[in-house]
Order: C-alpha cells, then structure tokens, then sequence
C-alpha cells in the first residue's frame, strides 16, 4: 500500500506494519486524507474491515463521525466514539 507521506509527518514510515497498525491508518486517512487516499485504504483493506475498525475508533471529529454513519448506515450511537466523549471538549475544532 502507498501511504501518503504528509497524513504520517510525525512517524517512521518504514515502522509502520499495515496489519498491525490498520486502525491508526485508517483514522488517519478518514480524518485528513485525501478521496485518493480513500480509495487506496479502502481497495486495500476493504469496507467491512474499514467498518469495523471506524466503529471500534475512540476518537472521531463531529464531522467524520456523521459522514460513516451515513455511509454505512449506522446510528451513531452504535460508535465508540459517539458514547465515550471526552467530557471537557478540545480547544481547537478542526
């Protein structure tokens, strides 16, 4: 898989094993990548993995978690996300 260079700034790109690692890609390229980006994850690792994954994700941004609830069709109360937020909310919303 060809990992976008600039979504994985802060890390080694060679240490990064894509099995190991599937939901710290994924969250990333759902949160700052590209529709190219997109297509590669999701040709890569597929949906249902994909779906799985975004469900078990602790943190997403407003914005992503209702853009895969209504891809996938999922009520966002059935996301991790959705029932663990952080009770004091972050400075910045991106």
């Amino acid at each position: 898989m060809d990992l976008p260079h600039h979504l994985f700034w802060d890390i080694d790109l060679n240490s990064l094993d894509t099995n190991k690692h599937t939901r710290f890609i994924i969250q990333r390229v759902i949160q700052r990548g590209s529709l190219d980006d997109w297509t590669e994850i999701k040709g890569y690792y597929g949906l249902d993995l994909i779906k799985r994954e975004i469900l078990l994700m602790r943190t997403l941004d407003p914005k992503t978690l209702n853009f895969f609830s209504i891809y996938f069709d999922i009520s966002k109360e059935k996301f991790r996300c959705f029932s663990t937020q952080q009770s004091t909310p972050q400075h910045f919303n991106y």
